[in-house]
């Protein structure tokens, strides 16, 4: 799955999806203003993480503005999209190293990328330890969704 989801509560729904029907990897990229994020989310695996690993639960509205509000520079997308559609077809070639257990980010106005290693949460509520239920979970009022 390639999530080019431009709201929380679709991108928690794909990262849940993924995990309770046991789905290969999710490719995530988000931007926001000069700044963009790719990842390979692939909780099937051992030792994989999920989204909600990275990030439990949404941010309030507040602190997650829209487009709208925030403003993206127009070739980002185009940018995160790229390295998102690479890594999808490393995944599906078995060629490479994978973003898996790495989220890479992407400064347009310095030029630079950045790799953070991820670990799984042993505690994340949709693939973590112990975890049962794999219901869906509605988020538009916590995403600010009307």
């Amino acid at each position: 799955m390639i999530d080019g989801s431009d709201n929380f509560s679709t991108r928690y729904l794909a990262n849940d999806a993924c995990v309770r029907l046991g789905l290969p990897p999710m490719v995530y990229g988000a931007v926001q203003g000069f700044d963009g994020q790719v990842s390979v989310f692939w909780p099937a695996r051992e030792g994989g993480r999920c989204y909600r690993c990275l990030f439990p639960e949404p941010p309030p509205p507040e602190f997650a503005p829209n487009c709208a509000e925030a403003g993206v520079l127009g070739v980002l997308p185009g940018v995160i999209g790229l390295l998102q559609a690479t890594e999808a077809i490393k995944l599906i070639r078995g060629i490479g190293e994978s973003l898996s257990g790495t989220l890479l980010q992407f400064d347009a106005l310095g030029m630079r990328f950045k790799r953070l290693r991820l670990l799984r949460d042993p505690a994340c509520p949709r693939c973590g330890d112990g975890v049962k239920t794999h219901d869906y979970v509605d988020l538009p009022a916590a995403c600010g969704v009307g």
